[in-house]
């Protein structure tokens, strides 16, 4: 993987020179758009907005509204005006706990690497935030953007994720309409949540939805017969304690039978 980024995690007198590299990747599918005649492919074209006319990407600048229908252009250089020492810095301003931080505030995963001598710093640095079980609360620029970030360790390396910050986060709205929880319901509500826990591992997840539409794509383009499309069926009014009490039945049932398979799967102890 090739760097994004490459600077300084200072905190206290400490530096520490890092590389910075993308630690997630989106497998989205996506799709084009075609001519409905002969399915060629259609380009996405930068034309004027007030005539229509086209500009080739060479006489295409970045810009400013700083009001309506006023821009001022602004150029690679323009941002080395800037505080060098804010755009190529990792500036850890405070430690906190990880369980402290709502994952509302969470956006995107990078991965931190030592730059060439900065080998011991770096462990030194992972091996406090593991022990310590606290993430740096820093601030950061990256592509023309200072975002708020949390620098934590992660299976032997920095991790960097960026977060929203407290204005970037909406407020949400209440809920509407007034009930009262009746004292049964909120302890079968909490037993099924109970039955239903286990440790997160994160490979026990798939995205089936985009299986089953790349599938649906591949079968298309081979012309086979495709399912008839599913219509949405309307929610059910169902008695809620009596979906709450099926429902924990259900999961005792299962946990039952996974316990049952793992004791068949031990294997035997060897005769001494």
């Amino acid at each position: 993987m090739r760097p994004i980024w490459s600077g300084t995690i200072s905190f206290g007198l400490v530096s520490v020179p890092v590389q910075m590299y993308s630690a997630t990747e989106s497998k989205e599918l996506r799709f084009h758009f075609l001519h409905k005649d002969d399915l060629q492919p259609i380009g996405y074209d930068k034309v004027r907005k007030d005539t229509g006319k086209h500009v080739d990407s060479d006489d295409v600048v970045r810009g400013f509204e700083i009001e309506k229908g006023k821009y001022v252009p602004i150029e690679d250089e323009d941002l080395d005006r800037l505080d060098i020492e804010l755009t190529h810095a990792i500036d850890i301003l405070d430690f906190a706990d990880l369980e402290e931080i709502d994952p509302i505030y969470f956006r995107k995963a990078y991965y931190l690497s030592p730059q060439d001598g900065a080998e011991k710093p770096y462990r030194l640095l992972v091996r406090a935030l593991d022990e310590t079980g606290k993430v740096g609360i820093a601030k950061v620029v990256i592509r023309n953007k200072q975002h708020l970030a949390a620098l934590r360790a992660h299976d032997g390396v920095l991790v960097l994720e960026t977060m929203y910050y407290a204005d970037e986060v909406r407020k949400p709205e209440s809920v509407n309409g007034k009930t009262r929880l009746q004292k049964a319901e909120v302890e079968m509500a909490k037993s099924l949540v109970e039955n239903l826990s286990g440790s997160f591992k994160p490979e026990k997840y798939d995205d089936e939805y985009r299986k089953e539409l790349l599938k649906l794509l591949r079968d298309k383009a081979k012309g086979k017969e495709l399912p008839e499309p599913q219509k949405a069926e309307e929610a059910e009014v169902v008695d809620l304690m009596a979906a709450l009490r099926e429902s924990v039945e259900r999961t005792k049932t299962q946990q039952g039978s996974n316990k049952r398979t793992t004791r068949r799967r031990k294997p035997a102890k060897k005769a001494s």
